[in-house]
């Protein structure tokens, strides 16, 4: 059995070397305008975090009801099928990233997107995935 575990990841190791350049080149004019155009740091660690949390499924419906309807914890909850203490948590860390918003109504709390940006996003994230 340590034979074909070995073999198999001899066989990935070779795979992903073949992906490799075979000879170190360099564009330099390329490699200077990528680094003149990145992205600060800050920016590209509010976006990888942003990410991330759209990355849980649950949050991830949250943020597409959202983008339909303003809606409470408890509509939430029935709508993406989980306790509303799950909501809850996954709403703290939305808004942690000012991804959404609430406003209270008595005591109501009802969440809507703080951002336009993440409704202009989930159709074009939706496309990417029906193409795969």
């Amino acid at each position: 059995m340590a034979r074909v575990a070995t073999a198999r990841v001899r066989r990935a190791q070779e795979a992903d070397e073949s992906d490799l350049c075979e000879v170190q080149c360099v564009d330099a004019r390329k490699v200077a305008s990528a680094r003149r155009t990145a992205r600060p740091t800050g920016t590209i660690q509010l976006v990888a975090d942003t990410f991330r949390v759209l990355g849980d499924p649950t949050r991830l419906r949250i943020v597409e009801a959202l983008a339909r309807h303003e809606l409470c914890v408890c509509d939430l909850a029935l709508i993406v099928g989980a306790s509303q203490s799950t909501v809850s948590h996954s709403l703290r860390a939305l808004r942690q990233l000012r991804l959404v918003r609430y406003r209270k109504e008595g005591k109501i709390a009802y969440y809507a997107l703080d951002d336009e940006h993440v409704a202009q996003l989930l159709p074009l994230a939706f496309e990417h995935a029906a193409e795969g």
